[in-house]
C-alpha cells in the first residue's frame, strides 16, 4: 500500500467517525425535539381544555343562583352559554387523550357533567326550589364541586406529566451529547495512534535514510537503512543505493 494510500485511509477513518458523531447527535437532537414538542403540545391542550371546562363551570353555578333569584332570561342566556363552553372544552380533552389513565378522568368528568346538568335543566324559576338557598348547597353545589373534582385531577396529570417531560429532557440530551464525546474521545485516539504510525512508518525511515546519505558522504560507508513496508520508501532507498554504487564507480574512474 503506497504511502498516500496510507495517509488518505488514516484521515478518511477519522471523517467517518466525525461524520457518524455528527450525524447521530444531530438524529437524537432532532428526535427529541420533535417528540418532546409533541408530548408538551398534547399536555397543553388537555390542560387548555380543563380550564376551558372549569370556567364554564363556574358559570353555570353563577347562572344557577340568578335562576334561584328569580332571573329567568338572564339565569338561562347565561347557562346555555356555559353549557356551550364546556361541551367544548370536554370534546377538546377527549379527542387529545394521550396519558395512560387519562381516559378513566375524561369518563368521570362526562358522568359527573350529566348528573349536574340534570340539576339545572328542570325550571328552577317560579317553582318550590326558587330562592331555596338549602337546596342549592345540599344538591347543585355539592354537584358542581363533585364535577370539578375529576377536571381539576385532569389539570393535575397534565401539568406533572408536563414537569416529568421537562426533567426527562436532562437524560435525552446527555444521550444525544454522548456520541459527540465518544468520538471526540475515539478522534483523539485514533489521531495518536494514526501519528505514531506516521512517525515509525514514514517520518523515521525518511530521517535514518536522510542520515544514512550524510554518513556515506562523509566516511563513505555502505548505506545501512532498512525500510519496512514495501511501499514509495523502499523504492526510494534502492533508487538512493543505485545512485551511491554509481556514484562510487564514478569516482574511482576519475
Amino acid at each position: 500500500m503506497g504511502i498516500r494510500i496510507k495517509i488518505l485511509s488514516g484521515f478518511l477513518v477519522l471523517t467517518i467517525m466525525l461524520l457518524a458523531a455528527g450525524a447521530w447527535s444531530i438524529y437524537e437532537l432532532t428526535h427529541i425535539g420533535t417528540s418532546v414538542q409533541k408530548m408538551l403540545d398534547d399536555n397543553y391542550e388537555s390542560i387548555n381544555a380543563a380550564k376551558m371546562m372549569l370556567e364554564a363551570l363556574e358559570r353555570e353555578d353563577s347562572a344557577v343562583l340568578l335562576l334561584l333569584s328569580g332571573k329567568w332570561e338572564e339565569g338561562r342566556t347565561i347557562i346555555g352559554a356555559g353549557d356551550a363552553s364546556f361541551q367544548k372544552g370536554f370534546d377538546a380533552a377527549k379527542k387529545n387523550i394521550t396519558i395512560p389513565g387519562e381516559l378513566s378522568y375524561v369518563d368521570r368528568i362526562e358522568s359527573k357533567y350529566i348528573a349536574y346538568k340534570n340539576l339545572w335543566t328542570k325550571p328552577i324559576v317560579d317553582t318550590r326550589h326558587q330562592g331555596d338557598i338549602d337546596w342549592y348547597f345540599k344538591e347543585l353545589h355539592s354537584a358542581f364541586l363533585e364535577t370539578k373534582i375529576p377536571i381539576e385531577e385532569l389539570m393535575t396529570l397534565n401539568g406533572q406529566t408536563m414537569y416529568d417531560t421537562a426533567s426527562s429532557l436532562k437524560n435525552r440530551a446527555h444521550r444525544a451529547v454522548m456520541p459527540g464525546t465518544v468520538a471526540i474521545l475515539s478522534a483523539l485516539i485514533f489521531t495518536i495512534v494514526f501519528n505514531y504510525f506516521i512517525n515509525y512508518y514514514i517520518v523515521t525511515p525518511i530521517v535514518n535514510l536522510t542520515k544514512g546519505v550524510r554518513t556515506f558522504l562523509q566516511t563513505e560507508q555502505p548505506l545501512d537503512v532498512r525500510i519496512e513496508t514495501n511501499d514509495e520508501l523502499r523504492d526510494l532507498l534502492g533508487s538512493i543505493e543505485q545512485l551511491l554504487v554509481h556514484s562510487r564507480a564514478y569516482e574511482k574512474t576519475k
